[in-house]
């Protein structure tokens, strides 16, 4: 089983007016190909900021976070743009759709920024991913024709475009109402689980939470995970 993320004493801190505001403190987490876990905590307790930590979109005041045993911090700007193209994929409460392209066209909105030689490929598993979503006859459809969950479902292909390493979620149940969400949920979990990824998702959902094999709790700015579902 491979190592996908690994924080080790993780802390992440903001300077403003009033002082030094800490946001995560020693966060100790290992994922590994396969896991999924929800992690849960009160509104403001960090969990966006934890993802964002995850997906390389912020940078810890302290401590060490690596991905695919690589720390991204020691890559320049373009290696870091690449490697988070490449292995991290995210989907969010809003699906992030671009409204003038096509299904199709969004799915592959990550192999256009420069860094994919394979367009061939890609196109193929974009036809492919679409079809394990239910959405074969959508390709060509805008995103203004279709309902809330199968945007979302676009939102999921789009993701796992690269086969990523590690799918990274927030409130991706969020926007839709239950049936919907239990819907996607467990098409999230599912797809996660065909393509090897390790899944982190961020949820205030007590259904969409019950489906994940671990569930950890974000509080007082801390959380202790080991890989196969052991609080330490």
């Amino acid at each position: 089983m491979t190592i996908v993320l690994k924080m080790v004493n993780v802390s992440r801190s903001f300077s403003t007016a009033a002082g030094e505001l800490t946001i995560l403190e020693n966060v100790n987490m290992t994922l590994s190909s396969g896991d999924a876990v929800a992690l849960r905590g009160p509104s403001g307790c960090g969990k966006s900021t934890l993802l964002h930590l995850a997906g390389t979109l912020d940078q810890p005041t302290s401590g060490i976070i690596t991905i695919l045993n690589e720390n991204p911090w020691t890559l320049s700007a373009n290696r870091l743009a690449a490697f988070r193209n490449q292995h991290i994929g995210f989907i969010f409460q809003e699906h992030q759709l671009l409204p003038q392209c096509s299904v199709i066209e969004n799915v592959l909105l990550p192999t256009l920024a420069g860094f994919d030689s394979n367009r061939k490929e890609l196109a193929i598993r974009a036809e492919e991913l679409l079809v394990q979503v239910g959405l074969k006859d959508r390709r060509t459809h805008r995103p203004a024709a279709l309902s809330g969950g199968e945007r979302q479902r676009v939102a999921v292909c789009r993701a796992l475009i690269h086969q990523p390493s590690l799918l990274l979620t927030d409130e991706p149940t969020g926007n839709l109402d239950p049936a919907t969400g239990e819907t996607i949920g467990q098409l999230l979990l599912r797809m996660a689980a065909d393509h090897g990824a390790a899944l982190l998702c961020v949820t205030h959902s007590d259904e969409l939470a019950s489906h994940f094999p671990h569930v950890i709790q974000l509080e007082k700015r801390q959380v202790n995970f080991v890989a196969g579902g052991t609080i330490v």
